[in-house]
């Protein structure tokens, strides 16, 4: 696959460089994005597009990138986009589950697809349609961004036995997961993500959701929590290009190329930036600290998230058409693609440890 989307990027570049009309037009995009400048891999993906899409097109088309320390708003990247203050923004869909909820399905929901799954259906499965039928309401485009794949289901202080462990847990974890443990008990707060290490040593939390080894390492929750639970929560979370659709039509053809096949580019380099880091992560967290215990929570407490999110899934479908909508394709989706998923990606892996 790498291969062939560098194959795809030298084809492209021999192409565009050659267009004559690009030397003519100059054009100058500015980029928000969610991360702090340093927060590698997240900013990995609109870093490398801007230098991409200068090299593409001879330095006539730049982006400026900026980080949440620039312009103070984290959060704010659709409404930065939309207004046109900014051109492309840099985030997670899932950020705006409180403008529409149905969002959170083009980042990653409980119990929901793996990255495999999740692309086929984006692309093949009719979820770009749907995808569209939500941003077009903000006159805003979306792209895949770069993907954690499966994010582990937390750092805790204690080990998880039953459901009742659960109940008046301290935890911070964000979206819907936040929302499926608060059903099961769970104190859930969100603390900002400086605060988060001291909040955790201190007691003022017992347990929290960061992403992956590559990250959490970076965080140093495993020198302070030894349980380090199986994920659950987020199987492929995906991040997201915003592009203001106005700003978008007015490019040139050749630029317009350009930027979708750098954004495709980045986007995948970022999914396979993420599991390296965490390979490599993760062997330096066993060495350094042989006392963590990767744990998966008890087949009850699962039982019970399941139940949990499956009830609050139809309530916001029983509210919302176009969760609804979603949630159906998904899940029709998912049935199909896992059964294919058990006899290939999953036994494969079965078989080969069988065999160590």
């Amino acid at each position: 696959m790498k291969s062939v989307l560098k194959i795809v990027f030298v084809m492209a570049l021999v192409v565009l460089m050659a267009a004559p009309a690009m030397a003519a037009k100059k054009v100058r995009w500015k980029c928000a994005t969610t991360w702090s400048s340093t927060l590698t891999p997240l900013i990995s993906p609109p870093m490398k597009l801007a230098k991409l899409v200068e090299e593409m097109s001879g330095g006539n088309f730049t982006i400026r990138v900026d980080g949440a320390e620039k312009h103070k708003a984290a959060l704010g990247i659709l409404d930065m986009v939309k207004g046109g203050q900014y051109d492309i923004g840099h985030s997670a869909s899932y950020y705006w589950k409180g403008k529409d909820i149905s969002s959170v399905f083009f980042t990653s929901v409980p119990f929901g697809m793996n990255v495999q799954e999740q692309h086929a259906w984006e692309d093949y499965g009719g979820g770009k349609e749907l995808e569209k039928e939500l941003y077009d309401k903000y006159k805003i485009l979306s792209f895949r961004g770069g993907n954690t794949g499966v994010q582990m289901g937390g750092w805790f202080k204690k080990e998880i036995k039953s459901v009742d462990d659960l109940k008046g847990l301290k935890m911070r974890i964000p979206g819907l997961a936040g929302e499926v443990f608060a059903k099961l008990g769970v104190n859930v707060t969100n603390i900002p993500p400086g605060e988060l290490y001291t909040s955790l040593d201190r007691g003022t939390i017992d347990a929290l959701e960061w992403v992956g080894p590559a990250m959490d390492i970076k965080m140093g929750f495993h020198k302070i929590a030894p349980y380090y639970y199986v994920g659950w929560h987020e199987p492929a979370s995906e991040m997201q290009y915003l592009v203001n659709k106005r700003k978008y039509e007015q490019l040139p053809d050749e630029y317009k190329a350009i930027l979708t096949t750098a954004i495709r580019l980045t986007a995948y380099d970022m999914t396979v930036e993420n599991f390296a880091g965490s390979v490599e992560a993760w062997e330096k967290m066993k060495s350094e600290y042989p006392n963590i215990q990767v744990k998966e929570f008890p087949l009850p407490v699962l039982k019970a998230m399941k139940k949990a999110a499956d009830e609050l899934y139809d309530e916001y479908a029983a509210k919302d058409p176009l969760f609804k909508k979603i949630l159906e394709s998904q899940r029709a989706y998912m049935k199909k693609a896992r059964k294919w998923m058990s006899i290939s990606e999953f036994n494969y892996i079965k078989t080969s440890n069988a065999v160590e």
